[in-house]
């Protein structure tokens, strides 16, 4: 602990103050709160410097120090304590659980007569305001990353068209060391915009405890001072690495200012030193960037003495967690109502959930490689995506029991059963399946028209079904209303028509 409280430059001035008008060295004491005798080594030093007040209204604090704290036989000018490496301590500072009073006990350790607790302090925030506002923000390693899009782009030229098409640059700066990862992606949305940050995890090898992002749409659906709504999946990628999300606050400047601060260096670097350059592809594009990005994290900051990356390496990759052993994979979350068929429809293709939950709303988790369906935060449902074939995906599981027997049906098993009919009761069944979207929704309806038939004699089905093409009958109430009226459905030229003399049928003619 600190023998003797040092008084400040401000505190000085009122000591000298109060000793022009009479006040006893106890008494300054107490005004000022510190020792008696800490009052009198300073009442003796103003008078060996010839000091008194009023004190001249040029004389600055800088000047005012040196004339009570050099010493005796000293020339002006001369140090007069042991200063600190301050570009060390400031570094130091960034270490976990490292403060000021450790700090400077460290130093008074090595530099017995050197500077008090107070005036160590005084001399150290006075380093501080000598860096960028950057610098001045106490970040401890390990524990933030900011992450923002750059307000400027990078032109990329399609090597086809020849037409420029601009990409956004993404940048995020860890807190204490300040290094800094950089690179363009086509859009802000959200695949561009979590891929970028698990390209950062990779890059950094390892992941801070906070993400402090801009209030970008693609992170934070709602910003707030107090409660900020951050977007699901933004959240999901957070949960995988093991991060929490810290939003910046709205309106609030400061809370972003060291990725605004990489931001500008990283258009410095990137969009300075390549703007020479005429890329034709992304890829192209962020190869170019990955190298500047490297050439800024090597150069050694002024104010410090050492790189980002070496800053980096000393302090803050031990305090990095260790990212899972799997990278983060998009998904897209949806609602989604489960219609009648017990299938939901994500991107034209059908996914099966379980028919209890007809007409339910669900929550769906969508990546490039699987449909998750979750109702009330459970997983009900599980499939592989589809780009192509069939557009449904039922599991079994979900149909009810009365459904399961129909499963291995299909178009060519209807049509296989029509046909045995007769040609005109296959083309009732062939329009019927064309009818619907997805021929699986005209099963039933096959099912019921063939139902019908049981029992009819193949002529009569064959006029009915030839009658049912004709007026565009294909239900099964409607083929039920034609086999009612036999006489009429069979009346033409008294003789069945056949499935070629139909009228919405095209005919040899029409392809002349």
């Amino acid at each position: 602990m600190p023998a003797k409280r040092e008084l400040t430059m401000r505190q000085l001035r009122h000591m000298l103050r109060l000793a022009h008008e009479g006040v006893s060295a106890r008494e300054m004491g107490r005004r000022l709160g510190v020792a008696r005798s800490t009052i009198q080594d300073n009442l003796k030093r103003a008078a060996a410097a010839g000091l008194s007040w009023p004190l001249p209204e040029d004389l600055t604090d800088d000047a005012l120090e040196q004339r009570l704290f050099t010493h005796a036989g000293v020339k002006t000018g001369a140090r007069r304590r042991v200063e600190p490496d301050w570009a060390e301590l400031a570094r130091e500072l960034k270490r976990p659980g490292v403060n000021m009073m450790i700090l400077w006990e460290e130093y008074r350790v090595a530099h017995p007569e050197g500077y008090g607790y107070s005036r160590f302090c005084d001399l150290f925030r006075g380093f501080e305001r000598r860096l960028t506002p950057v610098m001045r923000q106490h970040h401890v390693a390990g524990d933030k990353v900011f992450v923002d899009y750059s307000g400027k782009r990078i032109g990329i030229v399609d090597p086809t068209t020849g037409e420029i098409r601009e990409a956004e640059i993404f940048v995020a700066v860890l807190g204490a060391s300040n290094l800094t990862y950089a690179e363009a992606t086509w859009t802000q949305k959200l695949p561009d915009w979590t891929g970028a940050h698990v390209r950062m995890f990779r890059f950094f090898n390892g992941a801070p405890r906070l993400l402090v992002p801009d209030n970008l749409k693609s992170g934070v659906h709602k910003a707030s001072f107090y409660d900020p709504e951050i977007n699901r999946t933004y959240g999901a990628l957070a949960s995988h690495y093991g991060v929490g999300v810290l939003p910046a606050r709205p309106r609030k400047p400061r809370d972003k200012a060291k990725v605004e601060g990489g931001v500008r260096f990283a258009q410095s670097y990137i969009l300075g030193r390549l703007r020479h350059l005429t890329f034709f592809s992304l890829a192209e594009c962020n190869a170019a960037i990955a190298q500047a990005v490297e050439v800024m994290n090597t150069r050694p900051m002024r104010k410090l003495g050492v790189s980002r990356r070496e800053l980096f390496e000393k302090i803050e990759r031990d305090a990095l967690c260790p990212l899972p052993e799997t990278d983060w994979e998009f998904a897209e979350w949806k609602r989604a109502r489960v219609s009648i068929d017990y299938h939901i429809e994500i991107d034209g293709f059908f996914y099966s959930v379980p028919h209890a939950l007809i007409h339910a709303e669900v929550d769906v988790r969508a990546t490039a490689r699987i449909i998750e369906i979750f109702y009330r935060g459970q997983r009900v449902g599980l499939h592989e995506r589809r780009a192509m074939g069939r557009r449904h995906g039922t599991d079994p599981e979900h149909m009810p029991s009365s459904h399961r027997r129909y499963a291995a049906w299909t178009p060519d098993r209807f049509r296989r059963w029509a046909a045995q009919i007769g040609q005109n009761t296959e083309g009732l069944i062939v329009a019927v399946l064309a009818g619907r979207r997805h021929p699986e929704q005209a099963f039933r309806t096959c099912l019921g028209v063939l139902k019908l038939y049981r029992g009819v004699d193949a002529a009569l089905a064959e006029a009915v079904s030839a009658r049912a093409l004709e007026i565009g009958a294909l239900n099964c109430k409607s083929v039920a209303a034609l086999l009612t009226r036999k006489p009429a459905a069979a009346a033409k030229d008294n003789a069945p028509a056949t499935l070629f003399e139909h009228a919405n049928l095209r005919g040899p003619g029409y392809y002349h």
